[in-house]
Order: C-alpha cells, then structure tokens, then sequence
C-alpha cells in the first residue's frame, strides 16, 4: 500500500467501516473501571485517561454491567469486579411471573439512567471531538435475563399471558429513548450489548420472538448513529439471525467462538471489530496474541476491521500486554504494506 495518509480517528473509524482499505487498522481496548463507575465524573475521567494513555481509536464506555437495572428495585453485589469478577444481583422484584406485569416505565430524566447521559456529557466534554465515542446499552432481553437472576427461559415458558412481552416493551422503550438522546448528545452510536443471544442460551426461534422484535426498537432509536456496533456476547451465537441486524459494526468473542474474523466479514457484509482473545491478554499469553493479531489482520487485508479484544477485558490488566499488542499489530502492518 502506497503513500500513508494521516487520517484522523473519525476518518479511520469511518473507513473502516465503509470497507476501505488502511495501511494502519484502528485499536482500542475497554476494561472495568469498578472503583468509580457509578460517579459520572470519576469515570469520565478514568476513561479519558485510559484513551489517552493508549492512545485509541474510540472509547466505549464501561458503565457498571448492572447499570440497566438499578432502577428496576433491584439490590446488587459489586464487591467481586475489583478482582476480576462480575457483579450480581441479589435481590430483584421479579421471584414470580406474575411480578413482570409490575415492571415500571422508566425515565432517562430521572435516576441512574439519568445519571449515565451525565456521564456520557462529562466525557464527551472531556474528549471535546478527538475520539469517536460509544456508549453501552443492553439488549432488552438482556436486561430482563438480569432482572431475573437468569432464569428468563422459565419464565418465557410461562409466558401464556404476555406479561413478559408486555414488560420487554417497557425496557426497550427506555433503551431506545437512552441511546437516541445519547446519539443526539453527540455519542457516534451504541455499543448494544446482547447476552443472551447463543444457542447456549436458549433457542434461535424463541430469541426472533422474545429477544429481535425489541433489538429493532432499541436499533431505531439509535438510527442516528453512524458506528452502532452489535456485541453478541458469549460462545455459540445465533450469527445467520445476528449478522442482517441493522448496525455498522459486528463484535463478538473471535478466536474464542465461531465464525472466524474472515467468515464473519463476508457473511455479514460488516466491519468486524475484534480479533483478540480477551482471555489470552488477560493470561499474557504472547506467542497466541501474535498469532491472532498477524492472521486477523492478514484476513482482513486491512478492510473492514477495528482491533480488539472480542468483549472487555478483566480489570486489573498488565501495561506491558496492551504495549505488546500494539507493537504486534504495528510490525504486523509494517510486513504488509511496508
């Protein structure tokens, strides 16, 4: 590749994802940032400094996992994050299929979705345009497997009233209206975040029922975004449902679960972001680092890819890793289009 051009961070973003071909294919990482991620100044801040430091190629917000259910009454565990772990909640008002008809609508005027748009403003003002910006939502049936301690294929099962569905409307609703006001706010799109959407957790027919028509509600209202990124989360996806969804980017677990970066490119028409194994960064596993990142780049031929980790990184993470990685990816630039 002739004549490197120096392009800014939207314009290599947008690249990317208009399938242009780079000599340098953009990075970033995300991590847990549990010591302050629910006061929206600390963690603007944290993530302005985690960008920096590394100099990325976008930010996307690490809002607390459980954020999307705070209001819904629920109590919630954070005391395992610090170490790696995940929160969890402890006490929900849904213990009965008949709760989910108590499920109320939520405001993004008030509370900790308020409160999130706080932060959101915070870091935007702190970036003050250098970095293209995403932030995090749950899919609607992610936030209701939340509500309820995991056991949302028994209550789908008991679902002959509809009451489930008619509190999937409540919850995408509020998404919706979250993330179009995020977008609105000057968010470049949602990173929207499904984690329930493998074959390991339930059944491709029942997610086209319980978990697609709400992803589109949520997806309309983030219409205005120009880099809305789909997150399928876990082992085992639903790829043929997932890869028609109507967003500009594709992010899931590669080199730890199917497809490979290449197939998942053609199949889905999209800009992959990801390539790295969280777990081998985690782990500082450096011959398996090289090899993903030289192979997923190759594959790529520099189109249609943002470098990553397949989903967030464990918090604490070594320095020296993410230096690796960059150097990696670098020299692996250096070899193609030198």
């Amino acid at each position: 590749m002739k004549g490197r051009v120096v392009l800014n961070k939207f314009e290599k973003i947008q690249r990317a994802i208009n399938g242009e071909q780079q000599a340098e294919v953009p990075f970033s990482f995300w991590t847990h940032m549990p010591e302050v991620d629910r006061d929206p100044e600390k963690i603007a801040e944290a993530t302005y400094q985690l960008y920096k430091q590394y100099d990325l190629d976008f930010i996307k917000t690490m809002n607390n996992g459980m954020y999307a259910v705070e209001d819904y009454g629920t109590q919630i565990d954070f005391s395992e994050v610090a170490a790696g772990g995940v929160a969890k909640v402890v006490e929900t008002p849904i213990n009965q299929y008949e709760d989910w008809k108590n499920i109320p609508e939520l405001s993004i005027e008030e509370g900790v979705m308020n409160r999130e748009l706080v932060h959101l403003q915070k870091l935007l003002e702190k970036v003050n345009g250098e970095v293209p910006v995403l932030i995090t939502v749950f899919s609607p049936l992610t936030t209701a497997h939340k509500l309820s301690q995991g056991r949302i294929n028994e209550y789908i099962q008991m679902d002959k009233e509809g009451l489930l569905h008619q509190a999937l409307e409540k919850i995408a609703a509020v998404t919706a209206e979250f993330s179009s006001k995020a977008i609105e706010m000057g968010a470049a799109g949602i990173y929207f975040a499904s984690q329930v959407s493998s074959y390991g957790m339930m059944g491709e027919e029942l997610y086209k029922k319980y978990g697609v028509p709400y992803d589109m509600k949520v997806l309309e209202g983030a219409n205005k975004g120009w880099f809305n990124t789909l997150h399928a989360h876990g082992n085992d996806i639903m790829f043929d449902t997932l890869k028609d969804y109507p967003v500009d980017v594709f992010n899931w677990h590669a080199w730890e679960t199917l497809p490979g970066i290449k197939e998942g490119i053609d199949f889905s028409k999209k800009c992959v972001l990801g390539g790295i194994a969280r777990m081998d960064i985690t782990n500082e596993n450096k011959n398996e680092l090289r090899h993903q990142i030289y192979h997923t780049i190759v594959e790529s031929e520099g189109k249609r890819l943002i470098l990553s980790p397949g989903c967030g990184i464990r918090h604490p993470f070594n320095e020296d890793t993410i230096r690796f990685i960059q150097k990696v990816k670098q020299e692996t630039e250096q070899l193609l289009w030198k």
